[in-house]
């Protein structure tokens, strides 16, 4: 068995068909597929197992996050690599068979690759964004002269349902960080993985994201829980390879940046101080979010913030009258 295709499912019955649909349609053959149902009461596990018919399994288990979800599939997996689909999203027909020749044909190199994406509901491309933020095909590897930034940018770019890798590796990294986390999990692991091997990256979209359909258009309405590794960076670091410490330092570090950004947004400046203080160095680590960090991290961010959302919730009205 050459792949072993986890998908978390979590009361999907609009999408979870159309999302096994693009699975089934792999131009490759050799592949298995796991659903985990999380614990779902909108009947989408039923839904699966129609789709699937004899191609493969569903397992159940209580609602857990999709972090204990994946982890759960991968350990009834028997492939030599895993992907993972979320439960609203497609792959295009040749996905896994380009992912397989990118990892065979740099096997010595790197054990994981990721690919690009289609952004629904407007099926856009987001290369062009991508590289505008410095992205580059090919080879990344980290060590201590990576420019924090650049590590930052694929650690935002590395998604599970663009990304597979061997299984030994997630296995080795300790796969998604679980602990009651809904939020988060897979950059946890990204990062570990992207510590312990190279990342072949590829540009070309291979997948359609649905937007529309995903969880992150709620989690824009409310703030965001913490990254768990910046909630305990400590525990993370304990993981991480003695020679990559000191970049991977600075790679948390830009996160709380942004971290206490959007908790100024959402006017929760006492937040915004405890993270940002707990990363702060002196001197600090340059970034164009560090003042506004700072500045995310006052009082009067509790105001701006406040009007900042109502601005926004004001278009959001106007754009909604005028369609």
């Amino acid at each position: 068995m050459r792949v072993s295709v986890v998908v978390p499912l979590y009361n999907k019955s609009s999408t979870i068909q159309r999302t096994i649909r693009s699975i089934l349609s792999q131009t490759m053959d050799d592949f298995e597929v796991i659903v985990v149902d999380d614990g779902s009461t909108d009947g989408s596990a039923e839904l699966a197992r129609e789709a699937l018919g004899s191609r493969g399994v569903v397992f159940a288990q209580p609602n857990a996050g999709p972090g204990a979800a994946r982890n759960k599939g991968v350990s009834e997996a028997r492939g030599q690599y895993v992907a993972f689909l979320d439960g609203d999203d497609e792959w295009l027909p040749n996905y896994l068979e380009e992912s397989l020749k990118a990892l065979e044909v740099k096997e010595q190199a790197a054990h994981i690759t990721v690919c690009g994406y289609l952004e629904y509901p407007e099926g856009v491309s987001k290369e062009e964004m991508w590289r505008q933020r410095g992205l580059t095909e090919g080879i990344f590897l980290i060590d201590n002269a990576s420019n924090p930034r650049d590590v930052v940018v694929l650690l935002a770019y590395l998604s599970p349902c663009t990304t597979v890798m061997r299984r030994d590796l997630f296995l080795r990294c300790g796969g998604f960080f679980e602990k009651g986390c809904r939020y988060g999990e897979d950059a946890y692991l990204m990062l570990r993985v992207m510590l312990h091997t190279p990342v072949y990256v590829r540009l070309t979209p291979l997948v359609a994201y649905h937007r529309e359909d995903s969880g992150l258009s709620a989690n824009l309405q409310n703030v965001r829980p913490i990254e768990p590794f910046l909630v305990n960076p400590e525990e993370f670091l304990e993981g991480c390879p003695e020679s990559l410490r000191k970049v991977t330092t600075k790679v948390l570090t830009l996160r709380a940046y942004k971290t206490a950004c959007v908790l100024g947004f959402w006017s929760q400046s006492k937040r915004a101080r405890e993270i940002l203080l707990r990363f702060l160095t002196f001197p600090p680590l340059s970034s164009p979010l560090l003042l506004p960090a700072i500045l995310a991290s006052t009082p009067l961010a509790d105001v701006v913030g406040a009007t900042l959302r109502y601005i926004r919730y004001c278009r959001g009205r106007r754009l909604r009258y005028f369609r």
